[in-house]
């Protein structure tokens, strides 16, 4: 259940597409890591659920037999499971509560079953924004694993329950939340090593630079010499700190993580989703970092392996469409670009809505490309888009319409043959030197 955002873990509607602008990346990228930390639901030496390509489970369960209610939970279970780790927490939460229901009354409400369940309808309530509900659940899970003596599955419900908290604000709470796992956790275990990352974080978000590197580097020294049983924690762990190094701007050591965790996922089974996101974030950084060449193959690779994995329509694969158009742009080919932005914006406005910045953004793409293209009337037409766009989001977006407006100008002023057109219509005029 892969989800990132911008400052970390967030809602639904802010699930994992863009860096924050607030962090000088612009643009947009995807969802890369589980929520908070790699949650697995099963128990100690069970296997999991299958991974979200192959959700094949809906909610139109029968009448439980009599004789079978653990069947039927656990098929609520698996099913909440897959929709939670294809986003779409709405349809993981019904099933979810009923998962529950069966577990308590077969097992009772401590009980280590329905513990099982507690953690899938963390990730749910999470995904929703219900951040305090998620936060009791949590809570409930660690009393149980804490019961049963369980240490290992104890320290990482500790470790979700900090990002839960930082989530609300707390990080002092979080912290040291974070201290206990450190405490009692081996000095080379796996848990340690992800609290450390966690609270890289509440560091990095204090801008405490220096002091979120060392404990990124000490998660690190421990996650490199281990041999972990459990893939996708380790794939989660080294994720995150490449996205903490890619907010602190270390674009190149975040880069050498992403292919050092694509190299660890080689050959590992239903890691698909994983790939296909690394290899988009990867893709958006080369982008970014204007290595336009080789940005474009690990995007059409996230591409293919996003939609194999999660159908058409997912909003991560219209980011990655996004990404692909604007590197067409780069490479002076709008023709193609046009393309990709129709993609992407049919999955954006389906995801997000006509009014969302990423979908007005698109078309701003889409204008600027058919200006490259000297299609002046096309272009003329989305930047007007652009404008209506923008009005319609009411209030608050008067500096946003003059831009549009200005940029609309602009390509008038090129369909006309006018010298002084600002081209392409997005960049702002050169000023003389003196």
């Amino acid at each position: 259940m892969w989800m990132e955002s911008r400052s970390g873990l967030l809602t639904r509607g802010q699930w994992a597409i863009r860096p924050g602008k607030e962090r000088c990346l612009g643009g947009s990228a995807l969802p890369l890591r589980p929520y908070p930390t790699v949650l697995k639901p099963n128990g100690p030496g069970e296997p999991s659920a299958a991974p979200p390509c192959r959700i094949a489970a809906h909610s139109d369960f029968p009448p439980a037999p009599p004789h079978r209610p653990r069947d039927l939970g656990d098929a609520y279970r698996d099913a909440a499971e897959a929709y939670a780790g294809v986003l779409c927490f709405d349809k993981a939460l019904p099933l979810c509560l009923k998962a529950l229901e069966i577990a308590e009354k077969r097992s009772g409400e401590g009980s280590a079953e329905a513990a099982k369940v507690r953690r899938v309808l963390v990730v749910a309530y999470t995904g929703l924004g219900r951040n305090e509900e998620a936060l009791e659940q949590n809570e409930l899970v660690r009393m149980e694993y804490e019961r049963l003596g369980l240490d290992a599955e104890l320290s990482l419900i500790e470790i979700d329950g900090a990002s839960l908290r930082i989530l609300l604000g707390r990080t002092e709470d979080a912290m040291n939340e974070l201290k206990k796992v450190m405490k009692r956790a081996n000095k080379e275990s796996e848990e340690r090593a992800l609290a450390f990352v966690a609270m890289a974080k509440i560091l990095c978000s204090e801008e405490r630079s220096s002091d979120s590197r060392r404990c990124l580097e000490i998660a690190r020294e421990t996650l490199d010499a281990k041999r972990s049983v459990n893939t996708e924690r380790v794939a989660g762990a080294y994720t995150e700190i490449s996205m903490l190094y890619e907010s602190m701007n270390e674009f190149e050591m975040s880069l050498c993580l992403m292919k050092k965790t694509l190299a660890f996922l080689e050959g590992a089974s239903g890691m698909q989703h994983i790939q296909g996101s690394i290899s988009a974030r990867m893709g958006f950084l080369l982008l970014l970092t204007k290595r336009i060449d080789e940005s474009v193959p690990f995007l059409e690779k996230a591409i293919e392996k996003l939609k194999n994995c999660f159908g058409p329509m997912h909003f991560g694969l219209g980011f990655a469409y996004k990404h692909l158009g604007e590197a067409y742009i780069e490479m002076g080919q709008p023709e193609s670009s046009i393309k990709f932005f129709g993609l992407a914006s049919d999955i954006i406005n389906a995801a997000f809505g006509p009014k969302h910045e990423d979908s007005i953004e698109i078309l701003q793409c889409t204008a600027n490309a058919y200006g490259l293209m000297g299609s002046y009337k096309n272009a003329m037409d989305f930047q007007q888009r652009v404008i209506d766009a923008y009005e319609s989001c009411g209030p608050g977006s008067d500096y946003e319409i003059r831009e549009a407006h200005r940029l609309l100008e602009q390509i008038r002023k090129k369909a006309e043959g006018s010298p002084s057109a600002v081209f392409p219509a997005n960049t702002l005029p050169v000023l003389p030197e003196n």
